[in-house]
Parts: C-alpha cells; structure tokens; sequence
C-alpha cells in the first residue's frame, strides 16, 4: 500500500485548521455581547490580515493576476461576517452544520456519477431536519437558518476560487492577500457600527486571539491542503467540521442540542463522508 504523504499532510493541516477555528469561533461568540458580531468580525479579519501581512510579506510576491484574489477575499470577508450574525442567533453547532452545505455543493456538483445522488439524499434531510419550526416558541431563528446557508454559499466561493488562487504562487501569500482584501471591506462595517467600544484594551487581546485561532493559522492551513489535494476531496475532507463545533459549543459555550439536531448533524456527515468513500471509484 502506497502512502501519499503529501495527502496525509494535507489532512493533519485540516484537522488542525478545524479544531482551531471552531474552538476560536466559540471564544468569538462570548465577544458579541460587547462588540456585536460586526465589532468581532472586525477583529478577526484586520488582526489576521495583519498578522499574515507581517509573517508572509505578500508586497514582495504580488501575484500578475488580481481577479481570482479579490473574489477570493470577497468570499471569504462574506463568509465570516455572515456566520458570526448566523451564530448570533442559532447554536454554533448547527450553525455550522448548514453552512456545511457550501463545500457539500462543491464535492457534489462536481461529480457525475448517479451514485453521489443518495449523499444528496442524506445532505437534504439533514437539512429539513435543522429547517426551524416556526410554530414553536423553542425552534431555531429562521433569520440564523438563512445567514447560515449564505455563508455557506460564501464558503463555496472561497473553496473554489482558493484553489486557483493557491495555483498561483505561495500559499501564505495568498491567504494574506485574501485576508487583506477581506478585512478592507468588512472593518469598517465594524468600526461604523461599534466605534470606540473596539477600543477596548479588555477586550483587544480576545481579539487577537480569535484572529489567529479563527483565521490566521486555520485559513494557513487550508491554503497548504488546498496546494495537496483537489477542491473536492478538501470539501470532503472537511465532514468533521459540524461535530467539532458542535462539541467545542458544548464544552466551551454550554450549548445543548436536541437529539434531533444531533441527527441533522450526523446526516450532514454522513453525506460528506459517503461522497468521500465512493470518490475513489470515480
């Protein structure tokens, strides 16, 4: 049995890449009371831009081509404001666990074979499943539900345009330039709704904690992995990511989960890895 070593380095940076972006997004979430989701998202973004601008250097490597980068920073920008709001109002768990549905799309909509139907299958009841039951006074904030899905839509976007931009050159000089698009656009947002509360020397230090845990160091890492492997088999890598969160919300947050939502998030797991069990026979 041959052992690609550069597959199995891949994955141990996605690992290390999940564990640390849900356990900062669980730290993050404790910040909205102070700052609002914007006022963290801010943090996030123009702490980690910094930080990998210092580390990697991006302005002695510019890249001849801008317009994968900047979709790429759109989409990323897009994909963390978006699910910070989500989590705002639902359980990061299942916040996760629909946002999920980005990456599922791509490893999905990629493959051609019949067979991959029955993991859609899976994917939509997990879904259904998650959907919020209006009638009741204890289910999920559709407004969450709908942020969720659209960051999820954003997260396809980065996976996609992440792979071509990661063709490009280095990695980290691409996830800096991404981060940096990123922060220009959505700082502000921060700044504008949050003022000087983000001025807060309490609360500065969580700040950049949760812009190395949350982006610097995972979206690093995401960029080697999407350098070894193809953007499916990252997106199918990835099933783990709603356990993990749900279980860093659990031990960090105190979030509980039904039984159901659990099984939404099995079901969701199930999908992904189902489509990665049967893409070797593609």
């Amino acid at each position: 049995m041959v052992i690609n070593r550069d597959f199995i380095f891949a994955l141990a940076c996605l690992l290390v890449a999940m564990v640390t972006i849900q356990s900062g997004a669980s730290i993050a979430k404790q910040l909205f009371p102070h700052v609002g989701p914007e006022g963290t998202t801010a943090y996030r973004l123009g702490f980690s831009a910094l930080i990998l601008c210092l580390v990697f250097r991006p302005w002695r490597q510019l890249p001849s081509s801008w317009r994968s980068i900047f979709v790429y920073g759109l989409c990323l920008g897009g994909m963390n404001i978006l699910f910070y709001f989500a989590i705002e109002r639902i359980p990061l768990g299942i916040g996760v666990a629909l946002e999920f549905t980005g990456p599922l799309a791509v490893a999905l909509f990629s493959s051609k074979r019949k067979r991959d139907l029955l993991w859609v299958v899976f994917a939509l009841v997990g879904i259904v499943l998650l959907l919020p039951d209006l009638s009741s006074v204890d289910g999920l904030d559709p407004v969450g539900v709908v942020l969720a899905l659209a960051a999820g839509g954003c997260w396809a976007g980065y996976i996609l345009f992440g792979k071509k931009t990661g063709n490009q050159g280095s990695g980290g000089v691409t996830v800096a330039l991404g981060m940096t698009i990123a922060a220009i656009f959505v700082v502000p947002v921060g700044v504008v709704s949050q003022g000087t509360a983000l001025l807060n020397w309490e609360l500065i230090p969580l700040g950049i904690m949760i812009g190395i845990l949350s982006s610097a160091l995972p979206y690093s890492l995401e960029m080697v992995a999407l350098r070894n492997m193809p953007a499916q088999g990252f997106s199918i890598m990835m099933s783990l990511e709603p356990a993990i969160a749900a279980l860093a919300g659990l031990l960090i947050l105190g979030e509980l989960l039904s039984i159901w939502q659990w099984l939404a998030i099995l079901m969701v797991i199930v999908a992904s890895a189902g489509s990665s069990i049967t893409s070797k026979h593609k």
